[in-house]
């Protein structure tokens, strides 16, 4: 085993695949796309997503606009759009937003409402 106490990250399954194992990718919200949850894992694939300072401001920057792009994130949020982009990604991939491209801009559009509404119960609360 070559690389014993190499970490999981971005790297290792381009090891993996350069050492002749085929490795599976760990998707952060759990299992594919076409196995359905049940709903104590739907929740907690949720929260694991809004689990994130970031997350949270981006899903409150989408509820008050109808779309935005990557750079309109980054100014309402605070952050560099490369951040807010990679944050962006793991919501897609959860289905949180959807994207529709105009020219050569993404705008990305809010889909779960119960998140956002999650959301702002929870910073009520506060």
């Amino acid at each position: 085993m070559p690389f014993p106490s190499a970490p999981a990250g971005r790297g290792a399954c381009r090891r993996a695949a350069r050492n002749g194992r085929a490795r599976a990718v760990r998707r952060p919200w759990g299992r594919s796309r076409d196995t359905p949850l049940s709903c104590d894992q739907s929740a907690t694939a949720l929260l694991r997503i809004l689990a994130e300072p970031t997350r949270i401001r981006i899903v409150l920057a989408l509820r008050g606009a109808h779309e935005l792009s990557v750079n309109a994130i980054a100014d309402a949020v605070g952050k560099k759009p490369s951040c807010v982009s990679q944050h962006l990604a793991k919501m897609r991939m959860a289905r949180m937003v959807t994207t529709r491209q105009v020219g050569t801009s993404v705008l990305y559009q809010l889909t779960d409402e119960h998140a956002a509404a999650l959301v702002v119960e929870a910073v009520k609360r506060e």
